[in-house]
């Protein structure tokens, strides 16, 4: 993945649909993983891989959150 050429590319109202996007799917994966946790349905190779995707979408997110609000040194 080429994270930094692509979010270069993108417009910012672009980059703000993306955020809105990734954020909701990283609050449904927080309740799916959750849900599976609580029933005792889930194998742990199943709740291993759905944390993972969790935390690249809690790094997409990042990504964009810098490059839309940049760090300002004053």
């Amino acid at each position: 993945m080429n994270a930094p050429t692509d979010l270069a590319m993108k417009t910012d109202e672009v980059l703000k649909v993306e955020l809105e996007v990734f954020r909701r799917e990283h609050r449904d994966l927080d309740d799916s993983i959750r849900a599976l946790q609580e029933t005792g349905t889930a194998d742990q190779l199943t709740l291993q891989r759905l944390k993972k995707k969790k935390l690249l979408l809690k790094d997409k997110i990042a990504l964009i959150e810098d490059r839309l609000l940049p760090d300002i040194i004053a």
